[in-house]
């Protein structure tokens, strides 16, 4: 208990009942003292405490790291990890950690780190040091490879961004198609991400959507993403071989000089044709090209001069080719609808799309290039795709129609494209090699 001494309690010649006031006075003082210390805004720690050494700053070179959180923590100081969910921003965070908000304020006015705080990704891990609700530490991913970290020192908050590495492992998946190649590529390793990856390269040659067969195989050469020994994600595909009703199509990833990259036949004719043979991932025809169907609404025969792929609503539907969008918009039945021209008299047409992706007509798309999203909108029975292939202005089953092949590599290339992919081949061909375990 903190004893008060009155100065005045001593003297003689001061008369009792007002020494009883100076002493009352001196009380009143010193309780609002020790109240306004309990309730200042004023951060409770300092850097000289015992827990925390004063010594906490970023280094000159930002590359060479702060000392991680987790060496930081100390009895009494808590370390949280937080998954960031739906909606979330720094604030409602800090409020539901009850960690003091000036000093959100204070870290947000660091130069440019407000600008990696404004936006959160749902699933994204947070990290924060804190003590009796004041924050010592801080720690956010900012990249793939880079991240942002925060710390409390004794001149103020201190921010910078550090580089953290990640590594990539060269691998081998092979499996045999029984159910279905979703489940054969997972079961050999490979993440749903790089089986689509995988239907891309071969969308030109194989019907993913109708042609597969039980006893298809395939073997991959592809990349691992690693992060401290993590496994983060499957990288590029580097070269494959699918094998489909006993024919066999071989791809390998090649980067020409200019940077951009592409795949190719081991002899170097490029593996993608000008056009996608359907225009989304995994889908079933629930109604194909026809001169006479009866309609399921309008109860009548008529020509349906069109696929219709059945698909969940919101799938993504991409150009079938590239080319450039000449209408976007409500056309009668179609609903919403998009059409593109890819020059030499070919137009595509995407109907019963429930939005649209941001881009508007007169843009320029790339083959596989997201337009828009399956819906219902009308004349539709439920979520699906219609998609049209013209030529010349007649239409024709884009399941039939002969596709023009991409342009072929460029002959001052070969040399580097043979030294630079006999190395991928020969890894696809060794049969011995063993598959990644799956995850």
């Amino acid at each position: 208990m903190m004893s008060l001494v009155s100065p005045f309690a001593a003297h003689p010649a001061v008369p009792p009942l007002l020494r009883l006031a100076q002493f009352a006075a001196c009380a009143c003082v010193a309780l609002a003292a020790v109240t306004l210390a309990r309730h200042s805004t004023l951060p409770a720690l300092h850097l000289e405490h015992p827990l925390f050494p004063a010594a906490i700053a970023p280094p000159s070179n930002a590359q060479d790291g702060l000392k991680d959180l987790e060496a930081l923590a100390a009895p009494g100081v808590a370390l949280i990890e937080v998954v960031v969910q739906r909606d979330d921003t720094l604030d409602r965070i800090f409020r539901r950690l009850q960690i003091n908000l000036a000093d959100l304020q204070n870290v947000r006015a660091l130069g440019s780190v407000h600008t990696m705080l404004d936006r959160l990704n749902p699933g994204e891990h947070l990290k924060f040091l804190q003590h009796n609700g004041s924050l010592l530490g801080f720690s956010r991913h900012v990249s793939l490879t880079q991240r942002l970290e925060v710390r409390r020192t004794d001149s103020g908050f201190q921010a910078a961004v550090v580089a953290h590495p990640v590594q990539s492992q060269t691998s081998i998946a092979r499996g045999t198609i029984s159910s279905s190649l979703f489940d054969a590529a997972n079961a050999a390793g490979l993440s749903d991400p790089a089986v689509l990856r995988l239907a891309k390269i071969f969308g030109s040659q194989v019907d993913f959507v109708l042609g597969l067969r039980s006893g298809d195989r395939f073997a991959v050469v592809y990349e691992r993403i690693q992060q401290d020994g993590r496994y983060l994600k499957d990288g590029e595909i580097l070269a494959a071989r699918f094998v489909n009703q006993g024919r066999s199509y071989v791809a390998v990833r090649y980067e020409r000089p200019d940077g951009t990259a592409g795949y190719y036949s081991p002899d170097g004719r490029s593996t993608q044709q000008a056009f996608l043979r359907a225009p989304l991932e995994f889908a079933r025809i629930s109604s194909g090209f026809s001169a006479a169907r009866l309609h399921p609404i309008l109860n009548t025969i008529r020509a349906h001069q069109g696929t219709d792929y059945a698909a969940p609503a919101g799938t993504p539907v991409y150009a079938a080719g590239s080319g450039r969008i000449i209408f976007r918009g409500i056309r009668g039945g179609y609903g919403n609808l998009v059409e593109i021209d890819h020059g030499d008299g070919i137009q595509t047409v995407y109907g019963h799309l429930s939005r649209f992706a941001s881009m508007s007509v007169g843009a320029h798309v790339q083959q596989g290039e997201t337009i828009g999203f399956v819906g219902q909108t009308g004349l539709a029975t439920g979520p699906h795709l219609h998609f049209e292939f013209h030529v010349n202005g007649r239409c024709v089953d884009p399941q039939k129609v002969r596709l023009p092949a991409a342009g072929p590599l460029d002959p001052a290339q070969r040399a580097d494209f043979q030294r630079s992919t006999e190395p991928l081949l020969e890894l696809l061909d060794r049969e011995a090699l063993p598959a990644v375990a799956a995850r």
